[in-house]
C-alpha cells in the first residue's frame, strides 16, 4: 500500500507540472458579444492552438510578447509560464520591432482601408470617411489592441480574425492578429498600459 501511495503521490506531482494544453484553458463568455463569435480552435494546427506552457523570459508578468516570425504571442504569467496564442502576421508585422504600450483598447473596432487595400479593391473607398463599422466583415475582428510609444501610434496592431486558415501563416489584413476566441480571451486579460514586446523577425 506504501508503494501505491508513493506512486499516486508521484503521479500527482508529474501531472501538476505538466503544462496545460489548449483544452485545459476554458474560452471566454461569448454570450454577451453582439456578432456572433465561434470557438474554432479546432481548425487551426495543433501547435497554434491556445495554451498554457513553459516560457523563459526577463519580462514582467502581465507583458506581451510577439514572436512574428514563430507566428506566436505570449502573455507572460511569471514563474516561468505564459499562455502562448498562435499568430498570423501580415507584412507590417514582419517589418517592425521594439517595445510599446497599448494605447487604445477596442471591441469591434471599426476599420479604415490604407491607399493599398483601396488600390487593390477600388469599392473600400467609400469606407475612408468614417471607416468600416465594427461587424462579421470587418477585418479587424472582435477585438483590436493598438500600440502606441508615447503619444505616438506605431501603426501596429492585435487583433481578432474569423478566418482560422490565417492562423499560423504570412497573412493577415493588419499586423498580428488572433482567432477571434483568442483575442478576445487576451483582451480581457490586459489593460491601458500593458508593455508589447516585438520581437526582430
Amino acid at each position: 500500500m506504501m508503494i501505491l501511495s508513493r506512486r499516486l503521490f508521484l503521479a500527482t506531482l508529474a501531472a501538476a507540472a505538466t503544462p496545460a494544453l489548449a483544452d485545459d484553458l476554458p474560452p471566454p463568455d461569448l454570450s454577451q458579444e453582439p456578432f456572433p463569435v465561434k470557438n474554432d480552435e479546432n481548425k487551426v494546427e495543433y501547435k497554434f492552438r491556445r495554451r498554457q506552457m513553459a516560457y523563459n523570459t526577463s519580462e514582467a508578468p502581465g507583458t506581451i510578447v510577439v514572436d512574428p516570425k514563430a507566428r506566436f504571442l505570449y502573455f507572460v504569467l511569471g514563474n516561468g509560464e505564459a499562455i502562448r496564442y498562435g499568430a498570423s502576421v501580415g507584412k507590417q508585422g514582419r517589418t517592425w520591432s521594439g517595445s510599446a504600450t497599448i494605447g487604445r483598447m477596442e471591441k469591434w473596432p471599426t476599420w479604415t482601408p490604407t491607399p493599398e487595400h483601396i488600390a487593390e479593391f477600388p469599392k473600400l473607398v467609400k469606407y475612408v470617411p468614417g471607416g468600416m463599422p465594427g461587424g462579421l466583415d470587418n477585418p479587424m475582428g472582435a477585438r483590436a489592441l493598438y500600440l502606441y510609444q508615447g503619444d505616438v501610434d506605431t501603426i501596429y496592431r492585435i487583433h481578432g480574425t474569423y478566418d482560422p486558415s490565417m492562423i499560423g501563416r504570412k497573412k493577415t489584413a493588419g499586423c498580428v492578429s488572433l482567432l477571434n476566441v483568442d483575442i478576445i480571451d487576451l483582451f480581457n486579460r490586459v489593460q491601458m498600459g500593458t508593455k508589447v514586446v516585438v520581437l526582430e523577425y
